[in-house]
């Protein structure tokens, strides 16, 4: 007669579901316990935040907030065009997670609030905020990016500003739709693409008609990737008879009644599913003129630096998550009769990642405190802020992909189901190299910089002159940097851009980062003492240094 189950495990045998050998889950923990991340906090001015940053760390680990960003994902936003009545109302549903989200991080001035912040460092605190709050997930952060980069923008027709700025600025989040100034707080988009330019945003059709009101014109056309349609209010381009222009267009007109905004479909994208990209189409929509009729590009360009900056900060966040996912499995996971986390292999390739998520880090933090201390009249920060935005930019998005590949690679088939999370990580990833300007672009947009703003490189060059001396490998980069803009042209413009990014990466991490950390960087990254995967860090390289520093709470 065949035993039951319970009388097996009485006489000590196995149960055919026992769990052992998986790692516990993960949350709690603690989305700020990264040194490198604090260590900059606190170099670039913004260390009297840390208190607050470590609270928002732990919070970002828990247990609510992770299941936040799971169901936000899972049950995606609902375009609704019209009510039970036949009125057209053009709205986006979504789950309660999503506004549990949204609320945390407006609430914790990670939307536009630094701009109505004094503090030295209050633009580094904002930007190390991201990096942490980014280990919930990234849909929620498109609408606070918008929203923060619309000010400096919207500040060039100081009237409107003047009646927006205060809203935008608020840590109120309030969702509900209508007459902007009667809310508590208001949400910002941006509608520049059209389909059949794309990047090229000169040869938009929306055309901008003026009207008897001074200032005030109407819009007809169609847009082509317009996130966030749930947004307040949006900084639009269309051709005004002066030109490319932009406009304002509020979804709810100052009497109460709905501008025309009519959302023709949500976009059925690879990732970032959380969070709405829409086409809507204008008809007669009321618009204000922000800055002057034909200077759009030349108004919105702030907006873009600003947005650029966050991509950098959103896939920095996404690889340190990835590493912590990573990283955890490995101290947990025994293979081979070890703990995979001490297995020599596995070590590299932890490791390799640790280096990468550094560099991201120390590069987003230093990008932060130059766009701070440049929003605050430092010329020579605004310079530097200007060409390494954009290196970083290129650079930090183009490595998320392969990193979130590999990390997941790390759980095997364990990081290969929806249950681990990710998946979602490893389809966000390339979306921060496409958002404002893929990688052409982008090294595109350097060598103009370069060849219009000579004061650009400059200031480059002068921040790579602080570690002159420090490492003989960076020393020759450099010099062959300076040889490579010589040389540059349209043809080459990544290898360029490229070059000055790991340049960049390694001057910051020899000046700031211990010495296993920067000589690691600088012998794969400068020196060529790599393969063309993560995980072929060389013998002499100090993996367990590196390790040790990279993973909460230490790599034991």
């Amino acid at each position: 007669m065949v035993s039951t189950l319970d009388e097996q495990r009485a006489h000590g045998g196995p149960g055919t579901h026992d769990v052992t050998n998986q790692a516990p889950p993960l949350t709690p923990y603690d989305a700020s316990d990264d040194t490198a991340l604090l260590e900059g906090l606190r170099r670039e001015g913004a260390g009297w935040a840390e208190e607050d940053l470590r609270r928002l760390g732990r919070q970002a680990g828990s247990a609510q907030a992770q299941e936040w960003a799971d169901l936000a994902n899972r049950h995606e936003p609902e375009l609704r065009t019209h009510d039970r009545y036949g009125n057209r109302v053009d709205e986006v549903e979504f789950h309660p997670s999503w506004h549990h989200l949204m609320r945390t991080a407006i609430g914790e001035g990670l939307a536009a609030s630094p701009w109505a912040d004094d503090r030295p460092g209050a633009h580094v605190v904002r930007s190390a905020g991201g990096l942490v709050w980014g280990h919930t997930e990234a849909g929620h952060g498109c609408p606070t990016s918008m929203t923060y980069a619309a000010v400096p923008a919207l500040r060039r027709q100081p009237e409107l500003a003047k009646l927006y700025e205060p809203l935008l600025t608020s840590r109120e989040y309030d969702p509900v739709l209508r007459e902007p100034t009667e809310k508590r707080g208001l949400l910002a988009g941006m509608g520049m693409t059209e389909k059949q330019g794309g990047s090229d945003v000169r040869t938009n059709t929306t055309a901008a008609t003026p009207t008897a009101e001074p200032g005030v014109y109407t819009l007809r056309g169609h847009k082509w990737f317009t996130s966030a349609p749930m947004c307040d209010v949006f900084l639009v381009l269309a051709q005004a008879p002066g030109g490319l222009s932009c406009f304002l267009v509020p979804r709810v007109l100052p009497d109460g009644t709905r501008n025309t905004f009519r959302i023709q479909r949500l976009k059925d994208k690879l990732g970032n599913r959380s969070n709405a990209s829409s086409e809507p189409e204008f008809d007669g929509t009321v618009a204000w003129l922000v800055g002057p009729e034909g200077q759009g590009v030349k108004t919105i360009i702030e907006m873009v630096n600003c947005t650029r900056l966050d991509c950098v900060m959103m896939s920095t966040a996404l690889m340190r998550k990835s590493l912590v996912e990573a990283g955890h499995h490995a101290r947990h996971r025994s293979a081979f009769g070890a703990r995979l986390v001490d297995q020599p292999l596995m070590r590299n390739v932890l490791a390799d990642l640790a280096l990468e998520s550094e560099a991201a880090t120390t590069l987003t933090l230093r990008l932060a405190g130059a766009a701070d201390r440049a929003i605050r009249g430092d010329e020579g920060e605004a310079a530097f802020r200007r060409i390494a935005t954009a290196v970083g930019k290129y650079w930090v998005t183009k490595r998320g992909p392969a990193f979130t590949a590999e990390a997941l690679e790390c759980l095997g088939g364990n990081g290969y189901v929806e249950d681990s999370g990710m998946p979602r990580h490893y389809r966000e990833a390339p979306l921060l190299s496409i958002w404002e300007g893929s990688g052409n672009v982008n090294a595109l947009d350097v060598l103009r910089a370069l060849s219009r703003e000579p004061g650009t490189a400059e200031a480059l060059f002068g921040e790579l002159a602080l570690a002159r001396g420090a490492d003989a490998r960076l020393d020759a980069a450099v010099t062959r940097l300076g040889t490579g803009l010589s040389e540059a042209s349209p043809t080459t413009a990544r290898r360029l851009v490229e070059q000055m990014a790991l340049t960049l990466q390694a001057s910051l991490l020899v000046r700031h980062a211990p010495p296993a950390v920067a000589d690691a960087f600088c012998a794969t990254r400068l020196g060529g003492d790599w393969g063309h995967a993560f995980g072929t860090l060389p013998e002499s390289a100090g993996l367990d240094a590196i390790v040790e520093r990279a993973l909460p709470g230490g790599a034991g």
